[in-house]
């Protein structure tokens, strides 16, 4: 099927490359619609099954879309491939998205109904355009994207930067429009190692490896250098919670997963727009990397043959026909209002691929957070303990010195996009070659002085987690500004398969210290200071099992998954000098550290199945 290609003006005069699909007939159509920066009629990544692991083109797509009747339109990003104008990562796409919608009504196949769709980049075009209520927007499917507040996730995280924005920016670089019509500067970014350039953290605008394509050096040392929750932060296209109480009326999906970096944006979105009355909200979370949706292993991880979305969807596609059926036609549905994945419950074992067997099966709930899950506090106790009951009176406070050039190395997560530096999923957190910025003899990170470690004792029974984390410290360092690091695990018994136990991660979070009170006015901090820090984890869903011990571990740092802080108190992405911090985290019981974790009875996790 051939499309029509379109030149669609925007408000300024550039022009966005559109292809449009249209069924046989005399229409009107109703039109579901991708605005991409991966190209219009490239291969889509995402765009497979569990069945089928072969990847279609977008054109692909649009013809299963015609076949149900819809008009499919798939839109250039401005300053990518097809179109004109300038790309500046994120913040064309509210008005540019509004403008095409204004179009698309208008045209004479169109029956002025617009339902969107996309993963990731695609997400983000669709919640900015959403923001703009634009005319003709009926639904939305936001997957893995869609900024609810690009400050706390997605860009910065509560302050520190998100490095993958620097792989992003160098990555796309190199498929540039500008990339592509010139061979020396293509020569010319094809020769950096970005592996190489990460071990020269912090980079300099025009001494990184993006230096040669000026345009995405800028975009990203803007997003980088410009720390505060300000106007800057509060733009249409990465701050959609700015925007929940005029957001269109459309049905929305919201769908992340627990290693993904977007759960706080999907479950964000989801609860902002329901408290602020607009249309239908839908939540799905499943145990997935950004966008594999249809594969059963994350990391080193298996979850088992219900962790795919085909498991209860059919698949991928097959869930959006039927939401766009339901929005468009008025179809039945009956779909929960949130469905999520329950990782554990399996055996343990090593899989014949040399796989941990976590497991896990999906639930449902009328809302979230889950009204059932009952937060409950783990208090951080001086000998290394994690327990409900209070830490002594008398308690001495916690120290490590954290030295910003031998920072955590991340392994694993809910990262994505980071490569080929890093990659997300679940791992025993023990150091091995493969991971960036680890170094022979490969321990486990428990093990460094600068990692405090907290567990409970073995569990006497299964203990769901299910929900939004978050722990609240009484930290203190020795100068005016450091970062305080929390990191969820699932800690496995030994076994014959595993001899050493197994240090699952489930989630993490940061903070950045001077902005512990005001995000909009950070403060340096005197030396000693008490402070309280509130580190918000990603929420997750994690059946612990009987003989496990629930681990927190915080530290400082988290590299490459998020820059370093250097302690000395320069301004975000400027910093030139490092310092070793010694960092205080206080556990007695009047500076009560502490997670707050949903526990979710386990009968109504049976009652739950989905």
């Amino acid at each position: 099927m051939t499309p029509t290609l379109h030149l669609v003006t925007m408000r300024d005069g550039v022009r966005l490359a559109t292809d449009v699909y249209l069924p046989e007939g005399p229409g009107p159509f109703p039109a579901v619609m991708e605005r991409t920066p991966y190209g219009r009629n490239e291969t889509s990544r995402s765009e497979l099954s569990a069945a089928d692991t072969t990847p279609l083109r977008r054109s692909a797509v649009a013809q299963l879309l015609v076949q149900q009747g819809y008009a499919a339109i798939y839109q250039d990003c401005r300053g990518r491939y097809g179109s004109e104008g300038r790309f500046v990562k994120y913040l064309s796409d509210g008005e540019d998205g509004f403008d095409t919608c204004a179009w698309l009504v208008e045209q004479p196949w169109c029956d002025g109904r617009i339902c969107t769709m996309g993963l990731s980049y695609a997400a983000h075009t669709q919640a900015a355009l959403g923001c703009l209520a634009p005319p003709g927007l009926v639904g939305q499917v936001m997957d893995s994207g869609g900024f609810c507040n690009s400050w706390t996730g997605g860009i910065r995280q509560f302050g520190a930067f998100e490095l993958k924005q620097a792989t992003w920016a160098f990555n796309n670089a190199l498929i540039s429009p500008e990339a592509k019509a010139d061979p020396v500067l293509h020569a010319a970014l094809a020769a950096e190692d970005l592996r190489d350039w990460f071990t020269r953290m912090p980079w300099k605008p025009g001494h990184s490896p993006l230096r040669h394509h000026p345009d995405y050096e800028a975009y990203l040392f803007e997003q980088w250098q410009h720390g505060p929750f300000d106007a800057f932060w509060q733009q249409l296209g990465i701050w959609a919670a700015g925007w929940h109480d005029r957001y269109s009326q459309a049905a929305c999906v919201h769908m992340s997963s627990w290693f993904d970096p977007y759960p706080l944006t999907a479950t964000g979105n989801y609860r902002g727009l329901r408290d602020a009355g607009r249309g239908p909200q839908r939540l799905i979370l499943g145990p997935w990397t950004h966008g594999a949706r249809s594969v059963t292993v994350f990391g080193d991880v298996d979850f088992g043959p219900d962790a795919t979305i085909d498991a209860w969807a059919g698949d991928w596609l097959s869930y959006r026909l039927r939401f766009f059926d339901q929005v468009l036609r008025g179809a039945a549905s009956e779909e929960p209002a949130v469905r999520l994945f329950l990782m554990g419950g399996g055996s343990g074992r090593r899989t014949a691929a040399g796989k941990l067997d976590h497991g896990g099966h999906w639930i449902t709930a009328a809302d979230w957070p889950v009204p059932e899950a009952q937060p409950t506090p783990f208090y951080l106790h001086a000998d290394g303990s994690l327990a409900p009951g209070l830490p002594q009176a008398d308690a001495l406070p916690l120290q490590f010195d954290y030295d910003p050039r031998h920072p955590v190395p991340t392994i694993g997560g809910n990262l994505t996009s980071l490569e080929p530096v890093a990659v997300g999923g679940s791992f025993d957190q023990v150091e091995g070659p493969a991971f960036f910025g680890c170094t022979p003899p490969y321990l486990p990170l428990a093990s460094r002085a600068d990692v405090l470690v907290f567990q409970t004792a073995a569990l006497t029974e299964p203990t769901c987690v299910v929900g939004p984390i978050e722990a609240e410290l009484f930290v203190a360092t020795n100068g005016p500004d450091t970062d305080f690091t929390a990191k969820l695990i699932d800690v496995y018994p030994a076994s014959a398969d595993y001899p050493q136990g197994y240090a699952m991660i489930l989630t993490d979070g940061i903070l950045r210290l001077r902005y512990a009170e005001d995000p909009a006015n950070p403060r340096l901090r005197e030396p000693g200071e008490l402070v309280r820090a509130r580190v918000t984890l990603f929420p997750t869903a994690n059946l612990f099992a009987a003989g496990h011990r629930i681990r927190l571990d915080i530290s400082s740092s988290n590299f490459p998954k998020f820059d370093v802080n250097p302690n000395t108190g320069e301004p975000d992405g400027n910093s030139r000098r490092t310092r070793i911090a010694t960092n205080t985290v206080f556990a007695d019981a009047e500076r009560a550290s502490r997670v707050m974790l949903p526990i979710l009875p386990k009968a109504s996790v049976s009652d739950r199945a989905g």
